[in-house]
């Protein structure tokens, strides 16, 4: 099944972080994406401050809808967004399920 295609679990349920391996396994399938101290992450850049704001808003209905939140770094014409399971100490299935949600919104 596709990333886009999955939803979140409650991290009670996703047992432990995700292995080296596993992490890079799954970046094979999201382009952009890196690996930044336990966290995934993307800069995405747009034409001006309207656009950045409404992908933002986009990503908080992501968010809410898999009750998985990012970190947000917003400027004028870019938006860094990170991914990380807090409760895990590490990387989890849901960030990559987010990640790939949030490429969506720009295809």
């Amino acid at each position: 099944m596709e990333l886009t295609q999955k939803h979140c679990k409650p991290c009670d349920q996703l047992g432990t972080a995700l292995s080296k391996e596993a992490i890079q396994n799954y970046l094979e399938n999201l382009s952009g994406w890196q690996v930044e101290e336990n966290k995934i992450a993307k800069t995405y850049s747009f034409k001006n401050h309207y656009e950045v704001m409404a992908f933002v808003n986009a990503i908080a209905w992501i968010s809410h809808q898999q009750d998985h939140h990012p970190d947000l770094q917003v400027g004028y014409k870019i938006c860094k967004v990170t991914y990380s399971t807090h409760a895990l100490g590490g990387i989890s299935e849901n960030d990559f399920i987010c990640a790939a949600k949030v490429d969506v919104l720009l295809s």
